[in-house]
């Protein structure tokens, strides 16, 4: 019997995970890291040496790779075993008042904040400025250090969600890994898809040749990913205002899913290239803002959160002539169903042709934008593939609004 099925909330039950897709491949010390921070490395070492730590039943080491759908048994405590206390981080008055600023409501389980673009959440190779270096801004001389329990892109704003206690971090990972928390986002996209509202469901894989860092969608070995998105306003032809759902959490998941229509998020060179910058006084800066979070709380209450703009986001807005209050960033009432075999099939096929057909026009605009005289002063693209309108160079969502592309 599992922590879950018999009294979860007590840590002297052990406990049970299910491997979610968007930790395939994962290191299973990196998911005790994702999932479970407040467990140190030296506890799992420990738990797999004298076999309490179990994948599937059998024995694991803290190097193993994780596959979707596998059942992690995890034995109880291991909160404050195995490590000594960490020295906290030596803090600037500066950096002091620009975590105080990110603060947008603190509950006895929970901080969130509103991440501004351009500041990672985590550290890693040249990057010494985040979000969890600042985390000690928030702990008082007797409290614990907060934990991030999930994570948003560098140059994604918005609502961060961060856990007061390690057994609230527990509870809140569950809920992220479980799907169970809604999270909303705006963006502003280049061109305006065709139909105004539905579901972009294409699965995702990492890219060959990247290192991992960019993904892409892979019909035949990709994870499944699925997005909902409604156009609130439009610009023209030029752009769109528009509201996302992801019901999986696939890496870079808005932003490939959008590109791969024919409508990146301003801003987002990385997956839309030229095309992705608008011309005139638009911000270059990425469009995409994590706009509201509701999640389930560890004493049954409901967080329930909006995040505002950032500057860059909010004047383009107010350029593009978009009204800020014709979306309140309520959440889809449940997921949209699975397609069968057959539309699956024919989904891949389509997305084959479209992809095909997105980087010939991607071609041609290289071609022409080359064959531009210098100093004319007209950049190579403005947003839209070479020769065709946005909602048709990278495929568009077939069928009915409301459908599956």
């Amino acid at each position: 019997m599992t922590g879950d099925q018999k009294d979860a909330g007590r840590d002297e039950q052990v406990r049970q995970f299910t491997v979610a897709p968007d930790d395939e491949g994962i290191r299973l010390d990196r998911w005790f890291k994702r999932h479970l921070p407040q467990v140190g490395f030296g506890t799992v070492s420990r738990w797999a040496r004298t076999g309490q730590l179990r994948v599937d039943g059998k024995r694991a080491r803290p190097e193993d790779r994780l596959e979707t759908g596998q059942v992690l048994r995890v034995p109880p405590g291991g909160e404050d075993g195995g490590r000594t206390q960490r020295k906290r981080r030596e803090l600037t008055q500066a950096d002091l008042d620009e975590a105080e600023a990110m603060l947008i409501e603190r509950t006895p389980s929970a901080l969130v904040l509103n991440k501004p673009p351009g500041l990672a959440t985590q550290g890693g190779t040249k990057t010494n400025k985040h979000v969890d270096g600042m985390l000690d801004a928030f702990a008082e001389e007797e409290e614990q250090r907060p934990r991030l329990v999930h994570r948003l892109d560098k140059d994604t704003s918005g609502v961060l969600l961060v856990a007061r206690t390690a057994g609230s971090a527990a509870f809140f990972s569950k809920r992220f890994s479980g799907r169970s928390a809604k999270k909303i986002y705006w963006a502003l996209v280049v061109g305006v898809p065709e139909v105004a509202e539905g579901t972009i469901d294409a699965p995702l894989a990492k890219q060959p040749g990247t290192g991992g860092e960019k993904m892409h969608v892979d019909m035949d070995e990709g994870q499944p990913a699925r997005t909902v998105y409604r156009v609130v306003e439009r610009a023209g032809n030029a752009a769109a205002w528009v509201e996302l759902q992801p019901f999986t959490g696939r890496t870079h998941q808005l932003r490939v899913h959008l590109a791969a229509i024919g409508h990146p998020i301003v801003g987002d060179g990385k997956y839309g290239g030229q095309d992705a910058f608008l011309t005139g006084s638009i911000s270059r800066k990425m469009h995409l803002h994590a706009r509201r979070l509701i999640i389930d709380a560890p004493k049954g209450e409901t967080i329930d959160v909006t995040a505002e703009l950032p500057e860059h986001f909010a004047q383009s807005m107010e350029q593009l002539g978009f009204d800020i209050t014709q979306s309140e960033a309520g959440p889809v009432a449940s997921p949209p169903p699975e397609r069968n075999r057959a539309e699956k099939k024919q989904a891949a096929k389509a997305h084959a042709k479209q992809y095909r057909k997105a980087r010939r026009g991607e071609r041609r605009g290289r071609g022409l934008a080359s064959a531009k005289k210098p100093g004319t002063g007209k950049p190579a693209g403005r947003g839209k593939p070479a020769g065709k309108p946005p909602g048709k160079a990278g495929g568009k969502p077939r069928g009915k609004p409301g459908g599956k592309v």
